[in-house]
């Protein structure tokens, strides 16, 4: 497969897996990894994972997502392209509501993506668990990222 075509999966991917958010789809947006793909949170809360291995990791972490936040729109999206044709940087914001309490919230992303043939083989996803808290409305990091 040539750069240009691995650029394109690679973006096509990330397409992907911001549809399947927005969609509410989290075991479709897992099942975008490789088998051994991984997840990995630069500034994870302290009790929070830190690296998740494995699609089905992906899977389990990312499970409960929609009983705390549901994504409307994913806004002011910005991708980077690098010198590896596998990898894109994606900044983005999603807006959504809290399902807990209705309040609308707004989120900040930096995530770096790395697709090969068998899916996302790593995701660097650099988010704040201060805004995390903030937006659930929760005092401690750990239990606002879980």
């Amino acid at each position: 497969m040539d750069d240009d075509a691995r650029r394109r999966r690679a973006h096509t991917t990330v397409d992907a897996a911001l549809d399947r958010l927005l969609a509410h789809d989290m075991a479709g947006f897992a099942a975008l990894w490789a088998p051994d793909g991984t997840m990995t949170f630069p500034f994870a809360a302290p009790g929070s994972p830190r690296t998740l291995t494995g699609r089905d990791a992906v899977a389990d972490y990312v499970a409960g997502y929609n009983d705390l936040l549901l994504p409307t729109a994913v806004v002011d999206e910005v991708r980077h392209t690098t010198g590896d044709p596998d990898t894109v940087v994606v900044e983005f914001g999603v807006h959504g509501t809290v399902v807990a309490s209705g309040a609308d919230y707004a989120l900040h992303y930096v995530a770096v993506v790395t697709v090969g043939p068998d899916g996302i083989t790593g995701y660097r996803d650099h988010w704040s668990p201060l805004e995390v808290q903030q937006v659930l409305g929760r005092t401690g990091l750990a239990e606002a990222t879980r």
